[in-house]
């Protein structure tokens, strides 16, 4: 038995993991101290009650005999898949049924889309990149090249025609920075995926913070799309389905191959999501389900506000935050990333993301969240103010 020797070559430690570590240890050593975590995009308001009505009507059908469901379809039920359909429309995107697939989030189809792929494509993911991006590729042994992403061009790097790359990661508006690209820009992706005979894996799970009409929530939105992009999105973020689990995935039926290829790995490894969360999700997409929801994101995009409006009064450069729930700061006084976690930790008790976890480029960078409750999100910047002002 040989294992795949391809895990040596990843990190010895998840980021987060790290994080939770020292944070731990802190509250440990210091008990009377309150920290606040601003670190880890989870989200705090519980689900929104069209939500919680309509799973606990699917439990009630759970157990009765006439309404009882087994084994659903991989894909998806169709009141669920109909249900995204119609909001692709309402941005302008027509989708069929049979290009969409409902998941159990989009972290999980990120990793598991690639056993569509050979081993040996070479791999694009912008620096600083969320790490599973990099993770599931390294644990596969593709080649991984970046894309820079800097203070230069605002964390939106666009394509280098000296790489060639075969599979091209792009998230927008983007985690861990929180910079969104226009349609202008992600027309030239499009343009350099297609002339590369590319696969661009378009990660859409914070397109509901875009308040902007002109900013595109689906890659779709852009000529040309189709024909060389696979789109993941996550209910998470959108309606806080973190602990709930659902997403979908868009394979156009354009990609023939990978339409098939990919609906063909789903009915062999994945038994889909349970019908109680299909049901939920489906409620997402309601009227009222939709009105509830913006009400949640609002909240945190007040939250966001409340942070960046923080860090222009201490002259800290950022980005993010408007189209986004993170914000990424450069770390005061030429600090290193994780010299500020731990000065920010031991000194006002705030807990935030180094940006050095993401990648290179984000060394001397910092990643906070809006996901905090709006108390000790005020409570945290009035820290901030008086640690920086």
């Amino acid at each position: 038995m040989n294992i795949n020797k391809n895990y040596e070559n990843l990190e010895q430690s998840y980021l987060f993991s790290t994080i939770a570590k020292k944070v731990n240890e802190y509250i440990k050593n210091h008990p009377d101290k309150k920290v606040i975590r601003l670190g880890i995009g989870d989200v705090t308001l519980p689900l929104c009650k069209v939500v919680v009505d309509a799973l606990h009507k699917a439990v009630d059908e759970m157990g009765v005999q006439e309404t009882f469901r087994g084994y659903g379809p991989e894909q998806g039920y169709d009141f669920l898949r109909e249900a995204v359909q119609k909001y692709y429309k309402t941005h302008h995107v027509e989708l069929d049924l049979d290009e969409i697939f409902i998941s159990d989030g989009a972290k999980s189809d990120l990793g598991n889309i690639l056993d569509l792929f050979d081993k040996d494509n070479i791999v694009l993911v912008p620096d600083p990149v969320y790490p599973v991006y990099v993770d599931t590729n390294v644990m596969a042994g593709r080649k991984v090249v970046f894309a820079n992403a800097n203070g230069e061009n605002e964390f939106l790097p666009m394509p280098d025609k000296n790489i060639k790359a075969d599979i091209i990661y792009i998230c927008s508006p983007n985690n861990p920075t929180g910079a969104v690209y226009n349609k202008e820009q992600l027309k030239v992706w499009i343009d350099y995926a297609k002339n590369n005979n590319a696969i661009i894996l378009f990660d859409s799970a914070y397109e509901c913070f875009i308040s902007d009409e002109d900013l595109p929530r689906s890659i779709y939105e852009i000529d040309g799309a189709k024909d060389c992009a696979i789109e993941f999105c996550s209910l998470s973020k959108t309606a806080g389905f973190t602990g709930t689990r659902c997403g979908y995935t868009i394979v156009p039926k354009n990609l023939d191959k990978l339409n098939k290829m990919w609906l063909r790995r789903q009915t062999t490894k994945f038994n889909g999501v349970p019908y109680i969360i299909q049901r939920g999700a489906e409620a997402v997409f309601s009227e009222v389900g939709q009105k509830e929801i913006k009400q949640n994101i609002n909240y945190y995009k007040e939250n966001a506000k409340l942070i960046s409006e923080t860090l222009k009064k201490c002259n800290i450069w950022h980005v993010g935050g408007k189209h986004s729930p993170y914000i990424w700061l450069k770390c005061p006084n030429n600090m290193k990333s994780w010299e500020f976690f731990d000065y920010l930790l031991e000194n006002a008790q705030v807990v935030g993301t180094p940006g050095a976890g993401f990648g290179q480029n984000g060394e001397g960078y910092f990643r906070l969240t809006s996901f905090g409750s709006k108390e000790n999100t005020k409570e945290a910047m009035e820290r901030f103010e008086k640690l920086f002002n």
